[in-house]
């Protein structure tokens, strides 16, 4: 019904069309006219409303449309089957029911909101209406199931690239694969994998980024932590970047299947704010700090201390910097 609501304001876009004539249109009441229009409000439509005029639509949101997503879209394989919702719990969970299904590598499943996102260790992820990027990748790699743990540092170097080349210069990359921007969070990336001890089955790659989200926006406890494209004031249109985002995806992950991890964590280390830091690391059973130093082979942090190098292992340990 809320979507009958929607295509009947674009038809009059800049019009006043009375609630009585739209719950007589649709056999509604106006206080269930008024509930729709107030949830297309908080979605980003611009609707004003008078009195014995109405409501009036001044501006919509810009929605990602599939067909526009694979128009000119320069990647051979990333990209071209879309599954498109405008609100799912999670890109994720129906990706996986999609690669479960034998859906082919480079499917994307991708939404406008997502009411169940999720991040690592099963954190919530804030994803609201057309404020963001909220995509899932299926991806069937030909590599050993272990070093699949690289494909989140693979991930993190596509997407600072594209993110300069769309003009948001200042993002570098938190060991592992987190974008910041001056301190604040940019990106999430969660991989889900499907393997048996040989063979990777499938790999889910969730990406959501933000690109519209203002301070007013956000949790109250998430306005010190993350920031956006619009927050950084670097104007970006949704449609575009994914195009460019999943261009560098593409050319990372052939580069990584022609050659290796090796080039990729070479790549990592320069767009990296980690590397040459001070840092405090802590887990469950250990903390310590000291100066990150390099990358091994396996893309695991080597952290210099009093007692000489220690490895930080993606996934079990947190990095911070030092406090001062």
């Amino acid at each position: 019904m809320r979507q009958d609501i929607l295509d009947y304001l674009l038809a009059h876009q800049g019009e006043f069309v009375s609630g009585q004539k739209i719950s007589e249109q649709f056999g509604i009441s106006r206080t269930a006219v008024w509930k729709h229009i107030h949830v297309l409000k908080e979605r980003g439509y611009v609707i004003e409303s008078f009195t014995k005029k109405g409501y009036c639509l001044k501006e919509a949101p810009e929605l990602l449309q599939p067909d526009e997503i694979t128009n000119n879209l320069r990647t051979k394989v990333l990209g071209h089957k879309i599954f498109y919702y405008e609100k799912i719990d999670s890109t994720n969970n129906i990706a996986k029911k999609l690669a479960n299904e034998q859906a082919p590598e480079g499917t994307i499943v991708i939404s406008e909101e997502q009411t169940g996102g999720r991040g690592r260790l099963n954190r919530s992820y804030f994803s609201p209406f057309a404020k963001g990027l909220w995509f899932s990748l299926i991806l069937r790699p030909d590599f050993s199931p272990v070093e699949i743990s690289k494909m989140t540092l693979l991930a993190a170097v596509a997407l600072t690239k594209a993110f300069h080349k769309m003009g948001l210069t200042s993002c570098a990359i938190k060991w592992p694969n987190d974008i910041l921007v001056k301190g604040h969070k940019l990106v999430g990336i969660l991989t889900e994998l499907n393997a048996s001890a040989e063979k990777i089955n499938y790999l889910i790659m969730g990406i959501g980024i933000n690109t519209d989200i203002t301070r007013k926006n956000l949790p109250h406890e998430l306005q010190r932590t993350t920031t956006s494209f619009a927050m950084e004031k670097v104007p970006v249109r949704r449609t575009e970047l994914l195009q460019e985002v999943l261009v560098q995806l593409e050319q990372q992950y052939d580069l990584a299947k022609e050659a290796g991890f090796a080039p990729i964590l070479e790549e990592w280390k320069t767009l990296s704010c980690t590397l040459g830091q001070d840092v405090e690391v802590s887990s469950v059973d250990t903390s310590f700090h000291g100066k990150a130093v390099d990358l091994d082979d396996n893309g695991n942090l080597i952290v210099y201390t009093e007692k000489g190098p220690q490895k930080v292992i993606a996934g079990d340990i947190h990095v911070r910097p030092c406090k001062a």
